[in-house]
């Protein structure tokens, strides 16, 4: 309950600044590109979708969105139609959606909300170690966008529309 329950309040306290700052800068929920270089977290953990266990050195030379999310946010859960649409786009052009749920417990949620909206990217349980592995996660939901050398580009935080996170996306698989 611990996790879930840090993560509300610092949700709540970064939703409160990011209302504080000009349009310009938090477009779509957008932050600006994170530190030069900083790589991924290597992880290996069992998707709820896939039945199987995920490495991340499977998807080495993809670009990813990774995204932390909950059962009980509601901005994350409006995420998850764009969040199937981009999977369904892109990932024969190399790319991937991948979702960390910090919910604790029981996993049944989960599954049920896998269930309800289709989901068709990889679903894996978050643990504090992973978060602070992406530099920290301060609120939910927060997305990386990761380009194909496995480096962290970007970071939006908060709900990000579908046309924002489309046109970076194509971006790094153009360039790739």
């Amino acid at each position: 309950m611990k996790f879930r329950y840090f993560f509300l309040v610092i949700g709540i306290l970064a939703m409160l600044v990011a209302c504080k700052q000009p349009e310009s800068e938090t477009r779509g929920g957008y932050s600006p590109p994170i530190g030069k270089h900083m790589q991924m977290v290597e992880f290996k953990l069992p998707s709820l979708t896939e039945n199987a266990v995920l490495d991340s050195k499977e998807l080495e030379g993809q670009v990813l969105l990774v995204t932390f999310f909950a059962t009980w946010c509601p901005p994350c859960i409006q995420e998850i139609p764009t969040l199937i649409a981009l999977q369904d786009s892109y990932k024969a052009k190399g790319f991937s959606v991948i979702a960390f749920s910090v919910d604790e417990g029981d996993p049944a949620l989960l599954y049920k909300l896998i269930e309800k909206y289709s989901i068709n990217y990889p679903v894996l349980l978050a643990d504090l170690e992973l978060a602070r592995g992406f530099g920290g996660v301060s609120g939910i939901p927060v997305t990386f966008l990761v380009n194909r050398e496995g480096e962290l580009v970007k970071k939006y935080l908060g709900y990000v529309e579908h046309d924002v996170l489309e046109e970076e996306i194509q971006k790094l698989l153009g360039a790739g």
